[in-house]
């Protein structure tokens, strides 16, 4: 039976309370433990005598007895002098784990694939404007070139029909002389 001193959870939602107790390990956090060795109220302030409350002599019993503190009892406990706590050094923690560096990967890829769509669509919507550009020009052109025959052919139309209407005209002179 391995002995652990640990935190037990009380108190209501959100406004947690710990009891610090003498448990075995297999046992769950909330369980069954053999005795309670201090508290601790995380609500108060960081300089308030009341927030770890521990009792020394039991403490000093149990581990004794060969009882081993968790990472945050071993905290209280090096802040009393009961305990050689030292701040753990686990480069690994902080690193993701396989599957999220795959999600990580799959973001990228994603992100990437976006820009490169987002480029794409960028220069499809320049080229569209170039072509539309180009287009409107070139009706502008067709538009003033058909207004530039418009003003030439009336004046060319205009020059035959008077033509015409002068020979009618000495014609319709002719018959009405003849009579």
């Amino acid at each position: 039976m391995a002995l652990k001193l640990r935190l037990a959870r009380h108190g209501a939602k959100k406004r947690p309370y710990y009891r610090i107790v003498v448990a075995d390990s297999r046992s769950p956090r909330d369980g069954r433990f053999i005795q309670i060795v201090g508290r601790y109220n995380p609500m108060l302030p960081k300089d308030d005598e009341n927030r770890v409350q521990l009792q020394v002599d039991e403490i000093k019993e149990w581990l004794g007895k060969g009882a081993r503190p968790t990472e945050r009892v071993a905290r209280f406990l090096g802040a009393a002098g009961l305990w050689d706590w030292k701040h753990g050094n686990n480069p690994e923690k902080g690193k993701p784990g396989a599957k999220a560096l795959e999600r990580i990967e799959e973001k990228k890829d994603k992100a990437e694939a976006r820009a490169e769509a987002e480029k794409e669509a960028k220069e499809a919507a320049a080229e569209a404007k170039k072509a539309a550009a180009e287009a409107a020009k070139e009706e502008a052109a067709a538009a003033k070139a058909a207004a530039e025959e418009a003003k030439n052919a009336p004046a060319e139309e205009a020059a035959p029909a008077d033509e015409a209407s002068a020979a009618e005209v000495p014609a319709a002179d002719a018959k009405s002389e003849e009579e």
